[in-house]
């Protein structure tokens, strides 16, 4: 039995109290903050990380009291990793996800190897690259640029940066450290997640499992939403499979959505408040129809902008505006861009979490300064 329709509004505020961005997330027990790090990211599903340090903001506008070293110990401590997954796009995960989504995920790395690089790979054995690849990255943790030129010693008739491709798609790669550290700077270099985490690749996390943690960090949604995060197609099998457990409703346009029936659904008039997420952010990127934060007039002006995809401010719950930190040795400015006039009020209410961001980026600068005005 299908219930709603759920509004517009509905959805946006049970995305954002999933996304632990409506209410202000409890501040851990005193002493270590691993445990609330780590079940906070496996809740999330991960978090994009295409960029090295966009995970921190996100963790910061989720997470009372955050600070760097709570995730950058836990990168050195292999206890997260960075790997290929959703999408094909590098997202960090706790060391169990990796090990159970990379499997299930698996269809998605080999489309796009296909669609790629598949005629630059043509007459090459998969299986036999995979092999060598995972030699050399587990001889040592290797750059692409480095693993290409090392490939190419055995495939010397194929482009090395298509042969590196290749290991990317078909093993598990992780980045290692100091790749991502706050505070660090490495070089983007791989080895296999099996090395590193001195665990073997199991079979993975069962699609039913993979939707409903899903529907948990983004639901209420609808197949495509599904499939447009995973990078996976056909799943109306396994919704449909899933079905008898779920709720179900209709959007404002009539689609079906599903979800758990116990998950949140607060009310749609419960204020939002002001929030700053990083670029590349799974709140703006995990589903088909992005209008429950994201309007279409928005979505093309950030779009608009060339490889670049910026941090979005959240004003009532919705993307209003683009943010971007330029930092020097004594000062730091945020600068950030408004798509429509707002009140006073909600300006204020702005530059304060701005400052508060500015606080957490660049504690040390003398100088924390925020502006209204067009990106850079």
């Amino acid at each position: 039995m299908t219930s709603g329709p759920l509004s517009l509004r509905a959805l946006n505020r049970a995305l954002l109290d999933r996304q632990l961005l409506l209410r202000p997330a409890v501040p851990p027990a005193a002493g270590d903050r691993s445990a609330q790090v780590i079940e906070t990211v496996e809740h999330l599903v991960g978090l994009q990380a295409q960029a090295p340090f966009p995970p921190y903001y996100g963790l910061w506008s989720r997470l009372d009291g955050f600070r760097p070293g709570d995730l950058a110990g836990l990168l050195t401590g292999r206890r997260v990793v960075r790997v290929a997954l959703m999408r094909g796009t590098i997202h960090l995960v706790s060391a169990p996800d990796c090990l159970a989504l990379r499997p299930a995920l698996q269809p998605v790395l080999d489309r796009a190897l296909r669609a790629t690089f598949g005629r630059r790979l043509a007459g090459v054995d998969l299986a036999a690259l995979a092999a060598a690849g995972r030699i050399l990255v587990e001889e040592k943790p290797r750059t692409f640029s480095d693993l290409g030129r090392e490939l190419a010693g055995h495939w010397p008739q194929h482009q090395p940066d298509a042969l590196a491709q290749g290991v990317r798609a078909l093993v598990p790669l992780v980045q290692v450290p100091p790749r991502a550290v706050w505070g660090a700077s490495g070089p983007a270099a791989h080895t296999s997640a099996e090395a590193w985490l001195g665990r073997p690749m199991p079979a993975g996390i069962s699609l039913e499992s993979l939707v409903t943690r899903y529907l948990a960090a983004f639901g209420p949604a609808t197949t495509a939403d599904v499939q447009a995060w995973s990078g996976l197609t056909r799943l109306g099998e396994i919704v449909g499979r899933l079905r008898p457990g779920l709720r179900t409703f209709r959007g404002e346009q009539g689609a079906e959505l599903f979800d758990l029936p116990d998950a949140p659904r607060p009310d749609p008039d419960i204020p939002a408040p002001v929030r700053f997420v990083p670029e590349f952010d799974n709140l703006i990127l995990a589903h088909a129809d992005r209008a429950r934060v994201l309007s279409e007039p928005h979505r093309q002006r950030i779009n608009a902008r060339a490889n670049s995809f910026p941090g979005s401010v959240l004003i009532d719950g919705f993307v209003g505006g683009i943010w971007k930190i330029a930092r020097t040795r004594a000062a730091a400015a945020l600068t950030v861009e408004l798509f429509e006039p707002t009140s006073a009020q909600v300006t204020h209410e702005v530059s304060a979490e701005g400052h508060r961001m500015l606080g957490f980026a660049a504690p040390d600068a003398d100088d924390h300064d925020v502006r209204f005005g067009p990106l850079p």
